[in-house]
């Protein structure tokens, strides 16, 4: 059973690498996309959680982590995906710190999302 959820946490991961792909945040350039396009494509990849719902939580960092079992690699892209949307500033900002907050607390220091400060 334990290996069975490694490998569905190892697929969301993937799931989000593959969607930040189409949507050019892995290319060198700078992305220019909507919220609507990247609802579109988690849509497409048939994520086991809505962007809607997640966005709506009190603490969506939480949620990702607990309710939907994202890994840290997948929290990082997920973040990572929003923050260089078309998302609110604030929301964004939000997003960003309490991740931060999150791995870092676990002693996993992101430089990825460290960078996007």
């Amino acid at each position: 059973m334990e290996d069975f959820i490694l490998r569905e946490i190892d697929r969301l991961g993937e799931m989000l690498l593959m969607i930040a792909r189409k949507l050019g945040l892995l290319d060198d350039g700078t992305p220019d996309y909507t919220m609507t396009d990247v609802k579109a494509e988690f849509d497409k990849s048939s994520l086991p959680f809505d962007l809607d719902t997640v966005l709506q939580q009190e603490n969506p960092v939480w949620y990702l982590v607990e309710t939907a079992k994202l890994s840290d690699h997948g929290l990082e892209t997920f973040i990572d995906i929003l923050f260089h949307s078309d998302l609110d500033e604030g929301v964004k900002t939000a997003l960003l710190e309490d991740a931060i907050a999150y791995l870092d607390g676990k002693g996993s220091f992101s430089f990825k999302l460290h960078s996007l400060i």
